[in-house]
């Protein structure tokens, strides 16, 4: 099966997403109000929420966009590597690792937009984060092998996800942490329906797949419902609810 068009990672306006949904704050982009305030910060929470608030050594951030995860990361981590297919938000990443700001414009309404300005944030130093592109379904040899693992809204997105999952055992430590997040939210312009995980009519969900892959590597230590809001307009979001699981090597 061909696939279709997918997403183009590289747009300016999906910059200018992603920079708005990692880095303002939440009255910033949610000004309607507080009701909806367990869905913001998401990139901050999948650190503080699934990784032990402890020093360790080196922590991966697969699929890590324009960053932000990845700076949460480096408050407890001695070293980070963040990897993006997309040169664009690696860009932005390391505009950001490098102290300048990012400057992008956000659409209000019809040809209506308006300036904002993302910087990284503060008390982190950004001398043990490095940035770079790559490719989750072939990632480098001598990445080596790393304390925490995270991969946040990406299995859906790949083209080939047992691919990127066949890779997880030579990366994580034994005894170090896998978090996986995902809303399943599978697609045909992204991942042929026969590369799905689950998800197929009277198949098992996604998240059984998931967990029967990783079995014969990693012990389940739990399992969450994660929501996250994404902007698009001034007043039209993305409400999503990821599944996060959380794994511990064998």
């Amino acid at each position: 099966m061909k696939l279709e068009k997918a997403v183009d990672y590289e747009s300016d306006r999906l910059t200018a997403e992603y920079l708005h949904f990692h880095y303002s704050d939440s009255k910033e982009y949610f000004p309607w109000g507080e009701w909806i305030d367990p869905a913001f910060s998401y990139t901050e929470r999948i650190i503080t929420d699934r990784f032990p608030a402890e020093p360790t050594g080196r922590g991966l951030d697969i699929g890590c966009a324009v960053g932000r995860s990845s700076f949460e990361m480096a408050r407890w981590c001695n070293e980070v590597v963040g990897i993006d297919y997309s040169q664009k938000f690696i860009d932005a990443a390391e505009r950001l690792r490098s102290g300048v700001e990012c400057r992008y414009s956000m659409n209000l309404q019809g040809a209506r937009s308006e300036e904002f300005a993302a910087q990284a944030p503060e008390g982190v130093d950004h001398s043990r984060i490095r940035f770079a592109v790559g490719d989750a379904h072939s990632l480098p040899r001598d990445l080596g092998s790393f304390d925490w693992v995270l991969g946040a809204n990406l299995i859906c997105r790949l083209h080939h996800p047992r691919q990127f999952l066949a890779q997880l055992p030579h990366l994580v430590v034994q005894g170090g942490l896998l978090v996986l997040n995902s809303p399943f939210t599978w697609m045909a312009e992204h991942t042929d329906p026969d590369d799905w995980l689950g998800g197929k009519p009277g198949g098992p969900s996604s998240e059984e797949v998931l967990k029967e892959i990783l079995d014969p590597d990693f012990e389940l230590v739990d399992e969450k419902p994660m929501p996250f809001l994404i902007r698009e307009t001034e007043r039209k979001y993305q409400l999503t609810v990821a599944h996060s699981g959380r794994w511990r090597r064998r």
